[in-house]
């Protein structure tokens, strides 16, 4: 039974105590627990974990923690006062410390453990153990469950201190990655792509840690200095955080038998997930196994929206192994994630991901995780053939749906009622060719230019290989008619009006993100609260200094520089 919101009996949520009666543990309480944990969460240093679903963890707070910023959006969704984000109960927390947390809150957070696949082949050498049994939540803990207006709400601290999964790291993470991940997820809201929140971020004004990481002006592919950095924590909220990964674990351990209660906890934590994340669309009363078809295909369904969604705006994941890939169909862990400048279909940020994790193969990518995911309710319809089936034409149906969304998307990109596959393999060849700016470019496309001059704004001529630029011209000019042949039918107000609502003005690009978070280093977070402000609203037409700021096309001396243009994992 779902609890009374204050919200029935408040404005807004103004003291922490009335958040911590929506607790509602219900991962804790309806899952196993690791039989090997301890009670009272003292569990950080690095083991294996053979069997159960979440490990009890204490998270370790930051020193001296100070407030940097919040998701004021989410803050309004939740019926949260601003005001409580600096409290005293609200920032011990969420920067790390549940000791003096008042029921129904317990003073104990969770982590979870998960399998990897990468492109869909399954690995254990991540792991310490070369098992499997140790990879999981690293640094990541969740805190609080709380029910506010009907809906689940998860809310995990990033950086809170070492867990059994850490794999001998420190737990912690530094306020650049902090930065990176706690305006993007509230950008790729502001977006309308599904994403994990931002609820705060804190960061400590004397723990350091050291990483590595690129010196100034590095053209390294990979980092070349060591720096020490201030530690952070950012709270990222969602209805859950189990990921495919998660259920490709227990799977695993269905599939070969590991414990003899391998198959139920499998089963346990399927119907978790649809409990958590699917209970709006799934009738919970019919038989487990129409469940599990039911979940496939609407897994499915939201996996290849996302994905096409990601392409809408720019967006590369850079890392989208099983274990990054949320079975609630959402944008989950902005690790080496990047939005493109210069259109690319190879774009890759991370210097570890290779093509297979590229920008216009994430499509391809996707499938190989829905493929893991099939896989993972495979072992509960052995003895059901007749559901077995459906699940594997459901599979084998990803493609066909995989397309329809990137068509449909390319056509709301265009302003098309129907998508033209010529028209769009000329535009691409263009756009590589200029080569362009792929947010810039679509965006003036979108204002139904007469002529190629507004979109010429996009074009990064400093960058062209040796093209002819009257040749090039000419060839847009060509393309523009074409387009414009095709969209004839419709209004050039009504038209620039639909395509702006799919084509952001502004995109958090990376170049913007390093001084904000370098002069947050330095205890400045100016630049931080105004990006948080202006990429809060990408599609509306912002005053004349941001346009000047913030719409514009990369520096070419940024191009190849680390940290900026490409990065690695470390964090």
């Amino acid at each position: 039974m779902l609890k009374r919101s204050p919200q029935e009996r408040h404005s807004f949520i103004s003291n922490f105590d009335d958040v911590a009666e929506l607790a509602d543990f219900s991962l804790m309480d309806t899952l196993n627990c690791d039989p090997e944990a301890k009670a009272n969460g003292a569990d950080h240093e690095p083991r294996q974990v053979f069997s159960g679903h979440y490990v009890p963890v204490n998270p370790t707070p930051i020193e001296n923690p100070e407030y940097i910023a919040h998701g004021k959006t989410l803050f309004r969704e939740l019926g949260f006062a601003d005001s409580m984000v600096q409290s005293d109960d609200f920032v011990r927390v969420f920067s790390g410390d549940l000791s003096q947390v008042s029921e129904p809150m317990r003073r104990v957070g969770w982590a979870c453990g998960y399998a990897l696949s990468i492109f869909g082949t399954e690995y254990t050498q991540q792991c310490p153990f070369q098992t499997g049994n140790g990879y999981g939540d690293g640094r990541a803990i969740s805190v609080l469950e709380a029910v506010i207006n009907g809906q689940s709400w998860e809310m995990q601290l990033k950086g809170g201190g070492r867990t059994p999964y850490c794999r001998g790291g420190d737990g912690r993470a530094v306020l650049r990655s902090s930065v990176r991940e706690f305006l993007a997820q509230e950008h790729m809201h502001a977006l309308g792509v599904p994403t994990s929140r931002s609820l705060s971020l804190y960061v400590s004004k004397t723990e350091k840690v050291r990483r590595p990481w690129y010196s100034e002006a590095s053209r390294s592919m990979n980092p070349d200095v060591l720096i020490s950095e201030p530690v952070a924590i950012s709270t990222r909220v969602a209805p859950s955080f189990i990921r495919v990964g998660q259920l490709e674990l227990f799977s695993r351990r269905a599939r070969r038998n590991e414990h003899p209660q391998a198959m139920e906890e499998l089963e346990k934590m399927v119907l978790h997930l649809i409990d958590r994340e699917y209970s709006d669309v799934i009738d919970q009363t019919l038989p487990t196994a129409e469940q599990l078809v039911l979940l496939a295909r609407e897994f499915r369904g939201r996996l290849a929206s996302l994905v096409a969604n990601w392409i809408r705006i720019g967006y590369c994941q850079g890392n989208f192994n099983s274990d990054n890939c949320a079975a609630g169909g959402f944008t989950l862990d902005y690790g080496p994630f990047g939005f493109c400048d210069v259109f690319n279909p190879q774009y890759q940020p991370w210097t570890g991901g290779g093509h297979h994790y590229s920008f216009l193969n994430q499509p391809a990518a996707a499938e190989r995780n829905f493929h893991t995911f099939c896989s993972t309710l495979r072992p509960l319809l052995t003895a059901d053939p007749e559901h077995l089936q459906q699940l594997g034409e459901i599979q084998s149906g990803f493609s066909r749906v995989m397309t329809e969304q990137m068509e449909l998307m390319w056509a709301a990109k265009l302003g098309l009622a129907t998508f033209d596959a010529t028209l769009f393999s000329e535009l691409e060849s263009l756009m590589v060719n200029t080569p362009v700016d792929y947010t810039i470019f679509f965006r003036e496309l979108s204002g139904v230019p007469d002529d190629i001059t507004p979109l010429k704004k996009s074009f990064y001529t400093g960058a062209r290989n040796g093209a002819n630029p009257e040749a090039m011209d000419a060839a847009w000019s060509e393309w523009l008619r074409k387009w414009k042949s095709l969209t004839a039918l419709q209004s050039r107000e009504e038209l620039s009006r639909q395509m702006k609502l799919v084509n952001p003005k502004y995109s958090l690009r990376e170049w913007f993100v390093v001084p904000a978070y370098q002069q947050a280093a330095a205890g400045d977070y100016s630049l931080l609260r105004e990006l948080q402000e202006v990429f809060a609203q990408p599609y509306a037409e912002q005053s004349k200094d941001v346009e000047e700021k913030y719409y514009r096309l990369k520096p070419l001396e940024l191009f190849g520089v680390g940290g900026s243009s490409h990065y690695s994992c470390s964090s």
